[in-house]
């Protein structure tokens, strides 16, 4: 009897990307510990390293070089990756709120946030400036006015070292551009007050050698589009205006319930709040017993005492370890150009030598994340059946669509059933929904089930169910009721009730969106999630089926292709965070809108498993049509082409190409052959489309006319 896979029992929920929580996730990814089902939650799919800020304003990184790869650095540690807005922690339910979704449920909670510097008591802050923490909007920010041409002018508030080095960079990224610029650093009282005079004299020296005209002791009445009014009546003229000064707790740590100092979750040395199951590290971290400032090299060297301590609260033991923060630490600022200061122990160092040193600390924390290690899979057993390594092959069995049986093989099972000898049930040409006649009205009814390809239980429920109406949508019909299955992996009551909650709830949400109910389903425990829908839909008029295509008619299709090459790359470790998101971000768009707008269609069809080029010779074998396919029209997601080049591809990729040959081969050629999960619709009209493309267009779907039905009877012609 083949042992059964070892049982979740705790929930550990990582509240934040911050640098404590990455470097866990790298350590946990080594070394997780059985059990526990890790959740990381995130505004966005990167996580911004601060260290590389000033180097990136001033030319010397590219955007991406500052981010760490959130999605990939999950699927390296077994975790799951929430993309939302935490909105705060309910205690007594222990559950993490995030914005648009069902809370979390945790057994233990870190908190890894950082701060804001955003300044809500100035006038016209919000409206005319953008803070320099959180570092993702302000990159953003930063990188579109840089962009631009002609004389420019910026304003730094805040003379602290961070003030210093943004506009260090600023001034000389705009002089290296030929760009004519004032840049400003402006404090209330006196500058760099943080640093050890030597080292505040050369800072200062750096700001005039490039430029920057330094202002003390200015009190800021009000910021407009502008630049910046003093209390002194004194105007500066600023295009682009930051702020570094006053570092803000997040706003939902004040009804935590949690004990805070200035908003700042209070922590003891072993990084426990008042709450002994919640955590906190890095910046919005108040160290009672030694407070320091704060600074990235401490969040970096609490996360080895973050993990242990994690550890010991999962697994029910006391042993915590401290975190003794060390008394002083090595500064190293950057001066814009490729040069830096290094201030400790009294010395104040400056120079290349410096920043070549400083990039290089930088660059080697960054590759922790970049390049992580390759854990290799457990060997075959010695003896074992024949055909188990073609069985296996050389990579990981895709989920959702990918998971599917080739279209060959299922073709050939079907035609081995009878027809229907009910009267009450019509034979379609090949849909995947049935018609049903029930008391004179038309019911359409189908199943589908998908094996999980992401960890977030709430997300694979949100894809399946929209997958599974896909089949209802495409007849034209309007969703009526549903029940679901799911199979859990084994795991403790507390977290299958979770895990069940998070699921239904996020179904019953779309189906009521559509008018439909969820009204029961079944349960039972695996080795991993799937999550399948039986679900039936009412036709007020006559189905939309396969069979009703004509020579002439358009092809439209609503939704871009390539979430099987992105999701198998994702498994793989090789798509981009970005890339994934933007594809489940389509898998969970619902199309019973754009459905209504197709519901004049001759012929429809969801593209699912089968990969566009299938799902298009199905409607041409049914109408006993052709097709000509314009490959250049298909609309990809984000990084499909990129990553087809690279040669990743779904394991159902080579039987969906079989089943169309003789087709010309390229990397976005070979993405019509990728099986999509809740893809888009793809319908044959007759006249012109134009206004419906502009109805759906408007409605939020990127739908475009990809070819059109010809007469040449099975024949697709990909051009």
């Amino acid at each position: 009897m083949r042992a059964p896979n070892l049982p979740l029992t705790r929930d550990l929920v990582l509240v934040g990307g911050g640098h404590s929580h990455a470097l866990l996730l790298r350590m946990w990814g080594m070394k997780p510990l059985p059990g526990v089902r890790v959740t990381v939650i995130n505004p966005g799919p990167t996580a911004p390293y601060s260290g590389m800020l000033p180097g990136f304003v001033a030319g010397h990184y590219d955007r991406d070089d500052l981010d760490i790869d959130l999605v990939k650095l999950a699927r390296f540690a077994g975790a799951r990756v929430v993309l939302g807005a935490v909105t705060g922690i309910d205690r007594a339910a222990r559950q993490v709120q995030v914005a648009g979704r069902a809370p979390i449920g945790f057994d233990v909670v870190s908190v890894n946030i950082g701060v804001t510097s955003t300044m809500p008591d100035l006038p016209g802050f919000s409206e005319h400036a953008l803070p320099a923490k959180p570092l993702g909007p302000f990159a953003s920010g930063w990188d579109a006015y840089r962009a631009g041409d002609g004389p420019a002018s910026a304003a730094v508030i805040g003379g602290g070292v961070a003030g210093a080095e943004l506009a260090c960079s600023m001034a000389f990224y705009l002089q290296e551009c030929g760009r004519p610029a004032q840049v400003h650093l402006v404090e209330c009282a006196t500058a760099l007050t943080a640093l050890r005079p030597r080292a505040a004299v050369k800072l200062r020296a750096a700001l005039a050698a490039q430029g920057v005209t330094l202002i003390e002791n200015a009190e800021i009445t009000q910021i407009t589009r502008r630049g910046l009014t003093l209390a002194d009546g004194r105007e500066i003229a600023a295009e682009f205006v930051t702020g570094t000064a006053g570092a803000r707790a997040q706003g939902w740590l004040q009804e935590s319930g949690l004990d805070l100092h200035d908003g700042f979750i209070k922590v003891a040395p072993t990084l426990q709040s008042s709450d002994p199951a919640i955590f906190a590290a890095g910046d919005c971290a108040h160290l009672v017993e030694s407070p320091r400032p704060k600074a990235g090299v401490f969040a970096v060297r609490e996360a080895p005492i973050l993990l242990h301590n994690l550890r010991t609260a999962l697994e029910g033991r006391d042993d915590l370890r401290p975190y003794r923060p060390q008394r002083d630490y090595l500064k190293l600022i950057s001066l814009g150009r490729q040069s830096a200061l290094a201030d400790k122990a009294g010395l104040a160092l400056s120079g290349p030598l410096m920043w070549r040193w400083k990039d290089h600390i930088d660059r080697k924390f960054m590759r922790k994340f970049q390049e992580l290690p390759q854990m290799t899979p457990p060997p075959l057993p010695r003896h074992h059946a024949a055909g188990m390594e073609e069985a296996l092959g050389t990579k990981p069995m895709c989920g959702g669509c990918g998971a599917k049986v080739g279209r060959d093989a299922l073709a050939s099972a079907l035609s081995t059933l009878p027809a229907p000898a009910r009267t009450d049930v019509t034979a379609l040409p090949g849909d995947d929904a049935a018609l049903l006649l029930t008391g004179g009205a038309r019911q359409v009814m189908t199943v589908d089930h998908l094996r999980a390809f992401v960890e977030d239980p709430e997300v694979m429920a949100r894809i399946t169910c929209i997958h599974a109406l896909g089949d209802v949508w495409a007849m034209g019909a309007l969703p009526q009721a549903a029940v679901a299955s799911l199979t859990l992996p084994r795991m403790s009551e507390p977290l299958a009730e979770r895990t069940l909650t998070e699921c239904l709830g996020a179904i019953t949400e779309i189906l009521r969106a559509e008018g439909a109910e969820l009204v029961g389903g079944h349960s039972a425990m695996g080795d991993e999630l799937s999550i399948g829908l039986t679900i039936t839909g009412l036709c007020e008029g006559t189905p939309i089926t396969l069979g009703g295509a004509r020579p002439g008619d358009r092809l439209i299709l609503t939704k871009p292709i390539g979430t099987g090459v992105v999701m198998a790359a994702e498994m793989a470790g090789a798509a981009d965070g970005e890339w994934v998101a933007a594809a489940l971000a389509h898998m969970t768009t619902p199309q019973g809108t754009a459905a209504r707008l197709l519901s004049h269609a001759g012929a429809m069809t969801d593209v699912t498993g089968f990969g566009l080029a299938g799902h298009l010779l199905n409607i041409c074998t049914a109408s006993g049509v052709g097709a000509r396919l314009e490959v250049e029209k298909v609309p990809l997601l984000p990084g499909a082409e990129a990553l087809s080049a690279a040669g990743h591809a779904s394991t159902l990729y080579p039987k969906n190409r079989a089943a169309v040959p003789f087709q010309p081969m390229g990397p976005k050629e070979d993405l019509m052959f990728d099986p999509q999960t809740a893809g888009g619709l793809l319908a044959a009209g007759s006249g012109d489309v134009a206004a419906t493309l502009s109805q759906l267009r408007a409605a939020g779907f990127p739908a475009v006319e990809i070819g059109k039905i010809t007469d040449q009877r099975g024949q697709i012609e990909m051009v």
